[in-house]
């Protein structure tokens, strides 16, 4: 993708949507940061209902620790993988507490040092609460940013160098939020809504899908040329 056409990639989005944000549910920087460590293999909606009753209880590393691993997992055990997510977060809770004086690290190095935190998690945190100029790379990122052809790498890595480099003022802040989304409701994994995407005509992507009606149509007509043959 070019350099206008990413331009007016990002332009186009931030018309749509001028104020992107996560969909995670929070109320302060420890609860951002607990609900990105728990949405890792687990859809933010998926977060949201396990933490809606969680967040009412807990609003500090202090109180996570009190809570305890155990009730913990009691909120959490809809969500997968939750008794390793529930151990990272009183792990966490505890340097936080100790080292930080139960405030977050607004720091990357800080931040990942954490259990359960990667450089992704980082990025979002970072982002979300600083208005940062990150470029979290989750699934829908990884997608979105190969299929159209505005970053194209083979690991997440490649792809946030790719982003930090390519993405243009005014739309780094914005940037993942609208990869991310856009992933999440048109350029989705198995069936890409091309037919009603705002920036098809500047995507790389060969093979778009047109609308439901018309792919009947092609399969009706597919079907009775196949069965005309000999």
């Amino acid at each position: 993708m070019k350099k206008a056409d990413i331009f007016e990639f990002f332009r186009r989005l931030c018309e749509l949507n001028p104020d992107p944000q996560t969909e995670l549910a929070f109320g302060n920087t420890y609860q951002l940061l607990v609900a990105v460590v728990l949405s890792a293999q687990a859809t933010d909606a998926g977060v949201n209902k396990a933490t809606r009753k969680l967040f009412t209880e807990v609003n500090t590393p202090a109180q996570m620790l009190a809570l305890g691993e155990e009730g913990l997992r009691d909120h959490i055990k809809t969500i997968g993988l939750f008794n390793a997510k529930a151990k990272n977060v009183i792990a966490l809770s505890e340097i936080l507490v100790r080292d930080h004086g139960g405030e977050v690290p607004m720091d990357r190095d800080a931040l990942v040092a954490l259990p359960g935190v990667g450089r992704k998690t980082a990025n979002v945190v970072l982002n979300c609460a600083l208005g940062a100029e990150t470029f979290p790379v989750d699934t829908h990122v990884f997608r979105v940013s190969n299929r159209t052809g505005l970053a194209r790498g083979k690991t997440p890595e490649k792809v946030e160098a790719l982003l930090e480099k390519r993405v243009p003022n005014p739309f780094r802040v914005g940037a993942h939020h609208w990869l991310i989304l856009h992933g999440r409701y048109l350029c989705k994994a198995r069936s890409p809504e091309c037919w009603r995407c705002p920036v098809a005509d500047l995507c790389a992507f060969r093979d778009k899908t047109p609308p439901p009606g018309e792919r009947k149509v092609k399969a009706r007509g597919k079907t009775k040329a196949t069965e005309g043959r000999p």
